[in-house]
């Protein structure tokens, strides 16, 4: 039976109804993760959950240290990761509230720990990161959220940013001329790193305000919090209904 991680992100920072079993103050080569892995029962299967930016939330998206959260989870047992993130609205379909479940991405951070392959190597390591997101994983949540009945997108490109500022409405309307429908600041290295550690990696992105300049008001972190905590039921539960039709 597969092992499934959930990394939170921003909003998901414990995750209720997990019955943790164990906390696991893990060390990697890489440093420590950003907090204990935690390891127990969530939906009747036993799942590894870890909060993406500490607990409490104190690592802004450039200073997370990937690299020593998917070790460390592949470590404690992980073979497939469900990534949760909160993200900007670029295309009209993306507003508050609404789910992408993207298909591809766009990385425009720069300076992160971004590799495995890059010291004391015998030869030089290449990985195939066409399609960045496990399909099967991807399948499994879209149905999740279609037998939830949320507002969802099956597929989307999403642009990773470096942050921890958010974007001005000229790079916004430049990532959509790329090719972008939503934005965020943890995508990448994450989903890299899961395909150098041979790791089935998806998102499951919550549009939490209109990115700038999609909408006549400047974004607040009211409208921000807001949607998380309104968001925040509909993404524990179709977590819940993917690991539930995996038992």
């Amino acid at each position: 039976m597969t092992v499934y991680a959930i990394i939170g992100g921003t909003g998901l920072t414990r995750l209720e109804g997990l019955s943790i079993h164990q906390s696991l103050p893990l060390d990697t080569p890489y440093g420590a993760p950003s907090a204990d892995i935690q390891k127990g029962e969530y939906a009747g299967r036993e799942v590894l959950f870890l909060a993406r930016h500490g607990h409490p939330h104190r690592f802004p998206p450039h200073q997370v240290n990937y690299r020593a959260n998917l070790w460390a989870l592949k470590q404690a047992g992980a073979e497939a990761i469900l990534a949760v993130n909160a993200v900007g609205g670029i295309h009209p379909a993306m507003g508050s509230g609404h789910f992408c479940v993207p298909h591809q991405l766009i990385d425009y951070t720069s300076g992160r720990e971004h590799t495995y392959f890059a010291d004391d190597l015998e030869q030089v390591t290449h990985i195939d990161f066409s399609y960045p997101y496990s399909e099967s994983l991807r399948q499994q949540l879209i149905a999740a959220l279609a037998a939830e009945g949320c507002e969802f997108s099956s597929q989307g490109v999403y642009a990773c940013t470096q942050g921890p500022r958010l974007e001005t409405v000229a790079e916004i309307a430049r990532l959509e001329r790329d090719g972008c429908d939503i934005v965020g600041m943890t995508g990448m290295p994450e989903a890299a790193l899961a395909r150098e550690l041979e790791l089935d990696y998806a998102c499951l992105a919550l549009v939490v305000n209109p990115a700038a300049g999609k909408s006549v008001t400047v974004i607040s972190m009211a409208e921000i919090e807001q949607a998380l905590q309104d968001g925040m039921g509909k993404v524990k539960s179709t977590l819940a209904r993917v690991l539930v039709a995996n038992r």
